[in-house]
């Protein structure tokens, strides 16, 4: 889906209600540990992923080591990793 305008954005956000967070920390001076907190204190349901992490809870969040782990339907897959690992991701 390509979304061009912030009005497109918004329509899709509105329709999200379980986003998976690839690449989630554990360190709060990182970019994924601020945006977990801010979409949980919005609403969302959020699966953290980072393999290293898995098992652990981040932010109230049981953090799994793939998207595949992740039993329930997602509507959204938010990344913060390096672009050589998106077509893994894209692939799983």
């Amino acid at each position: 889906m390509l979304i061009e305008t912030d009005e497109g954005l918004a329509k899709l956000l509105r329709s999200v209600r379980h986003i998976a967070l690839v690449g989630a920390s554990h360190k709060p001076e990182r970019p994924s540990y601020q945006v977990l907190e801010f979409l949980l204190n919005k609403g969302y349901r959020v699966t953290p992923v980072n393999p290293s992490l898995a098992g652990q809870t981040l932010q109230g969040e049981t953090v799994v080591g793939s998207l595949c782990d992740i039993d329930d339907p997602v509507d959204l897959v938010d990344i913060f990793r390096d672009g050589s690992a998106l077509p893994s991701l894209v692939d799983e």
